[in-house]
């Protein structure tokens, strides 16, 4: 290890660097630094020194990494994350901390997971920031890279299932919150609910046109698989980026909506919709907390990831 060249280093000019690899632009870098454009554009200067590189070229949109730049974005978020920890003070009292939290959730679990522990958190941590955003396909790979702290989705409880639908990548740590089932959602009217219609089974079950909520871009759930290998498939209408347009859409159509039970039941009683039982065989899953290994000694991160498992225990499962 070259201490010289340690000593030398400026960690200004990392944090610099990183605000500018996310930011692609110095006058935003500016304003999140709190400095003024001149001294970050001399910042710039020396970190091109410092690396022997542009690091950026002007692009139609601001400034564009180049490539030594971007293969320096995983050992400089790793660095500031552990300058971070190295740092951080050794006790955690969330009455005095303002710490801002980002989790990423799958749209059900808003309903379902929320009410159970924002209160206790905004309790014990008044000063507290809950940032959330919608889960996505890329969640897993901010959880590695520091950018959200928290992910909460559903989680196939079969291996075989999970490699179909979602598979945690390694460093990636997951705790079981609750299990839920799928059921269908129609309008009341629906003409599958008259008394002269006919049984409600996998057949009739296929034979309606269905409305699907794309989960992460991926328009496929572990049912459309599992009917696949029956060598069938559901009638999609319709697909959806999120569930509640899906059920507010079901008021208006015949289009059957398949969805956790859960969000479900609170949807339908919220909308005056009829639930009806999913008539295929499909295995439960598990609503999942997923947090990264880099996170476990954290004291901020381990007190609010305690009262999410805690407060979430009791809730009913299948």
């Amino acid at each position: 290890m070259s201490f010289e060249k340690l000593a030398r280093l400026d960690l200004n000019l990392l944090v610099c660097l990183h605000v500018l690899l996310e930011e692609c632009s110095v006058t935003h870098a500016a304003k999140r630094l709190n400095l003024s454009q001149s001294a970050v554009s001399k910042t710039l200067t020396r970190l091109r020194d410092q690396f022997n590189d542009p690091l950026f070229i002007r692009s139609a949109h601001g400034i564009k990494p180049t490539p030594r730049a971007l293969a320096l974005v995983p050992l400089l978020e790793q660095l500031l994350r552990d300058i971070e920890n190295l740092t951080a003070p050794a006790i955690f009292e969330p009455k005095s901390s303002d710490r801002h939290f980002k989790m990423a959730l799958v749209e059900s679990a808003y309903p379902l997971f929320l009410p159970q522990f924002l209160g206790d958190i905004f309790s014990e941590g008044p000063n507290i920031i809950l940032d959330t955003r919608a889960w996505e396909r890329n969640a897993f790979d901010k959880l590695q890279r520091g950018e959200i702290d928290f992910g909460i989705t559903g989680k196939d409880l079969n291996p075989k299932d999970a490699m179909l639908t979602l598979m945690p990548p390694k460093g990636i740590i997951s705790q079981e919150l609750c299990r839920d089932t799928q059921c269908c959602i129609v309008r009341k009217g629906h003409p599958i609910l008259s008394p002269d219609s006919p049984e409600w089974d996998q057949d009739y079950y296929l034979e309606q046109r269905h409305i699907q909520v794309r989960c992460g871009q991926d328009d496929r759930w572990l049912l459309d698989y599992k009917l696949a290998e029956q060598g069938l498939t559901r009638d999609i209408a319709m697909y959806v980026p999120d569930f509640n347009s899906a059920a507010s859409l079901c008021t208006h159509t015949d289009l059957v909506f398949t969805a956790p039970s859960h969000f479900a039941n609170y949807i339908a009683a919220q909308l005056d919709l009829v639930v009806l039982p999913l008539p295929s065989e499909l295995p439960a899953m598990a609503y999942t907390l997923f947090w990264h290994q880099h996170q476990e000694k954290d004291l901020g991160h381990s007190w609010l990831r305690q009262i999410i498992i805690s407060r979430c225990r009791d809730l009913s499962t299948v």
